[in-house]
């Protein structure tokens, strides 16, 4: 496995629609070694989620954090659908846009289908932080960041909003707080929330895996990824 280096806002990829993998491709060293080294990446950067387009890679990928010892949720080519039309208001970060962070209104609950690492259909409802760290992780699938949909007025330099004590920064808050930090908007962060972002998920993550009735968006060509083609191009 590798660290890779993650794309910072300005980058192109980043404002790219992300290409879908082909189910039967899944399983192929190519995207089995993506899977791997954005799993490397993510625990490196001590993130709660990461997508493909963050790593140079335009392709519907995103991996999210489990606690300690639990492997991350792995999400291939993911849809949403809104399970509610409440919403939940947080604060968010991302690796790509290091030392930054801004609150978010997002719905507080919704239902992701996706292939997991092993080309299977699953389906998941997830509520409160592990549904705003998917909707923001989703978010790059379709080249938008987090800036884009928080209060301007609130996006701030981590430095000072702890030098001003305007908010409970990410990673500043107790363990015990995360939960109801994500849910209540004081301290949430997805994409890099840290050993606390991760075990939130883990907590307040509430799945069922089934069979998803879904079909995987159609391909309509190939790129290359690393040399092969085995992925969409528009």
């Amino acid at each position: 496995m590798a660290i890779l280096k993650v794309a910072l806002m300005g980058h192109p990829v980043l404002r790219e629609v992300a290409h879908p993998i082909p189910p039967d491709h899944v399983q192929d060293p190519e995207i089995q070694r993506l899977i791997h080294d954005m799993v490397a990446t993510l625990v490196e950067c001590d993130g709660a989620g990461l997508a493909a387009p963050q790593v140079h890679q335009g392709v519907r990928l995103v991996v999210v954090a489990g606690d300690e010892g639990t492997a991350p949720l792995v999400l291939v080519n993911p849809e949403l659908t809104w399970l509610t039309d409440d919403r939940v208001r947080s604060w968010e970060g991302c690796l790509s846009v290091p030392g930054v962070r801004g609150q978010v209104e997002r719905v507080a609950g919704v239902r992701v289908d996706a292939l997991n690492e092993a080309g299977e259909r699953v389906s998941y409802d997830l509520s409160g932080f592990p549904a705003v760290v998917v909707q923001h992780e989703c978010d790059h699938l379709d080249g938008v960041l987090y800036v884009e949909r928080c209060d301007l007025r609130t996006l701030s330099f981590m430095d000072e909003l702890r030098r001003f004590g305007l908010a409970s920064p990410p990673g500043d808050a107790d363990e015990g707080s995360a939960e109801e930090d994500a849910e209540s908007g004081s301290a949430s962060d997805p994409g890099n929330t840290g050993a606390m972002g991760r075990q939130a998920v883990e907590r307040l993550i509430s799945t069922r895996s089934r069979p998803a009735e879904r079909v995987p968006t159609p391909v309509r060509g190939t790129r290359l990824l690393r040399g092969r083609a085995v992925l969409q191009e528009n």
